[in-house]
């Protein structure tokens, strides 16, 4: 099992567990630290978390600007690829298509998946090949703000 669910798994036995992870999580990559993601949900190929709607986060609508959007996206990301990649693989993002399809004016909910034939097998050759995450985050009310793909090159792990 990954370290990612691991820490997520003994982080959830614990008062304020998803709270804590969270935390930890962000520290590992700091410039997810900008959007205070609260991770929700974290499994192998889905991943949830909430960019809660603040200041911080705002543009010159007072909604949640779209860069922090896509960081709450790549954040819900890669905990799912760490969650879910294959112990012999390794990845890197490669692109990221969204589209943005309303005003971001409550918290958003990101969410990341993939499914598992993606990660083995022909969808994934021994050599390494391309992974599509499907990413979106909702508002409050349900409402879709942005979807799309990032797509991740996942490769062999080289030997240590």
């Amino acid at each position: 099992m990954s370290q990612v669910l691991t820490l997520w798994r003994r982080a959830g036995a614990l008062p304020a567990g998803q709270r804590i992870f969270s935390v930890l999580f962000a520290r590992k990559a700091p410039y997810f630290a900008t959007v205070r993601p609260r991770f929700t949900v974290l499994e192998p190929n889905r991943a949830e978390l909430v960019i809660p709607k603040r200041r911080g986060v705002h543009n010159h609508l007072g909604t949640v600007h779209a860069i922090a959007l896509c960081n709450g996206l790549e954040a819900a990301m890669g905990a799912l690829a760490e969650a879910t990649i294959p112990a012999d693989k390794r990845w890197i993002p490669k692109a990221m298509e969204v589209a943005y399809t309303a005003k971001a004016t409550s918290d958003i909910t990101c969410v990341a998946e993939t499914d598992p034939e993606q990660w083995t097998g022909p969808a994934l050759p021994e050599d390494g090949g391309e992974v599509p995450v499907r990413v979106r985050g909702r508002r409050d009310d349900g409402t879709v703000v942005i979807e799309g793909v990032i797509r991740l090159w996942v490769t062999p792990r080289k030997g240590r």
